[in-house]
């Protein structure tokens, strides 16, 4: 059996999906619920793990279920089930209406408005089922990870290879008439090495995300590339506590982003939980930066054409020229903070941090000296306040040139002041992620040691 269905089937599929959808909705609505909506899913994959040249796991999955809220008034019920049995929908519905019933009211519960609905779902390119047997994923491990354990000698142990593979399928529909089906892949692969000389062991990886299996890069490629990094980390050292420039790698930017993407919604900003509030119309970037969301990017990894109310999804600016432009809104959190929804229901989509001019090398000589960040570890964020402190590993750089590993050391600043003062950003942007940006360049940060 393959891991996802094909075409047909899949036609056939969100068909199921998008009538059990509206059927839930009309047995809602019989049973005296005001509004109700629904979404219906099938999710199937296939995950394979190797390690030192053996087979450590192999997993096929399919799951599927249904999750719907429904409304009596302004008071809230929801309820889930893990099946498409009509006998556990039944149930399922009882129990939401049950919940509804019975619980508060609140002046912000509803669906979102009948006219933001999507009234055209364009086809984003999110579709390629990856027809690959367990026996082929096995050895496409097995070469990503031979790849890796031959680049050094130093490299004597593994953490493992990985290869899954994935799809879904979802009908969303809800009681002002909405119904949208939406389908997409996400297949990875991925390397963890071990390295170990007379300064003791060290670990990194690789990994690539994709949409289509077409898309990947190199097996071998993989393989060497976490390799590299785990060699390079090999006699790495700690440093004295200084104030420096810090510039983040891609896949560690990202996180930076990530936090302010989370001090922008809409949960954090009406419980007063975000050192945000209030910042609409303000500069939290320098003036150069501009920060965009692009829903509807082909083959995007954030890519929808709706949110997860049905509204449909648009580009628009989250920073610009420095200045925050918006929330990140779903129609609960924007009616809690007397604004409209901004169709981020469910979550951000497809973020853009426009890139500048510089490669990596050219960040590095800009930098000058400081300390190039690779991994961050920890969870010493605090949105309330803007306090950031995690461990974190990487190089020391002098005179524009990577001089030396480094580890077991913390980084920590402000949010705000971090935000502030942001030098640059690269032009080497990761496409494996919704959060697309290059390294991010920091005037300054405490980089705690010895």
């Amino acid at each position: 059996m393959n891991s996802v269905l094909n075409h047909d089937a899949t036609s056939t599929e969100l068909e199921r999906l998008a009538q059990i959808a509206e059927d839930v909705i009309r047995r809602c609505r019989a049973k005296g619920a005001s509004e109700a909506d629904v979404a219906a899913s099938v999710d199937s994959g296939l995950s394979v793990g190797v390690r030192l040249g053996e087979v450590e796991t192999v997993e096929r999955t399919r799951d599927r279920g249904v999750s719907l809220t429904v409304y009596f008034g302004k008071r809230k019920g929801s309820a889930s089930t893990a099946d498409l049995d009509p006998a556990s929908i039944e149930q399922t519905i009882e129990h939401a209406c049950a919940i509804a019933r019975y619980t508060e009211e609140d002046p912000a519960n509803g669906l979102a408005d009948a006219a933001l609905m999507a009234k055209e779902i364009p086809d984003l390119d999110l579709w390629h089922p990856w027809e690959i047997t367990a026996e082929e994923a096995i050895r496409l491990g097995l070469e990503i990870e031979d790849a890796g354990r031959a680049f050094d000698p130093r490299i004597d142990n593994s953490d493992g290879a990985a290869v899954q593979v994935g799809a879904s399928m979802t009908a969303y529909a809800n009681s002002l008439g909405f119904v949208g089906t939406e389908r997409g892949t996400h297949h990875s692969l991925s390397v963890a090495l071990i390295a170990e000389d007379e300064n003791g062991m060290q670990r990194d990886y690789w990994y690539d995300s994709v949409r289509a299996a077409g898309d990947f890069a190199a097996a071998d490629f993989i393989g060497r590339k976490a390799a590299e990094r785990t060699v390079a980390r090999l006699g790495a050292r700690g440093l004295s506590t200084r104030d420096c420039p810090v510039l983040f790698v891609p896949e560690v930017a990202r996180g930076l982003i990530g936090h302010f993407l989370s001090a922008a919604s809409g949960g954090a900003l009406y419980r007063k939980a975000s050192f945000l509030v209030d910042h609409v119309g303000k500069p939290v970037f320098p003036a150069w930066m501009q920060i965009t969301e692009r829903p509807r990017l082909p083959r995007g990894h954030g890519s929808s054409a709706f949110d997860a109310e049905g509204v449909a999804t648009r580009d628009s600016d989250l920073v610009t020229d420095g200045v925050l432009a918006r929330y990140i809104l779903g129609s609960y959190s924007a009616r809690k903070l007397g604004l409209q929804t901004t169709a981020n229901a469910g979550g951000i989509h497809n973020v853009v941090v426009q890139p500048g001019e510089d490669d990596f090398a050219a960040l590095l000589q800009r930098m000058h000296t400081g300390l190039l960040v690779t991994e961050l570890m920890g969870q010493g964020v605090s949105l309330i306040t803007g306090d950031y402190s995690r461990g974190a590993t990487g190089f020391w750089v002098e005179n524009g040139e990577i001089v030396h590993p480094v580890e077991e050391v913390t980084i920590a600043a402000n949010l705000r002041d971090m935000y502030a003062n942001v030098v640059a950003v690269g032009r080497d942007v990761d496409p494996r992620s919704h959060i697309l940006t290059g390294s991010i360049l920091l005037e300054r940060m405490t980089v705690a040691g010895e």
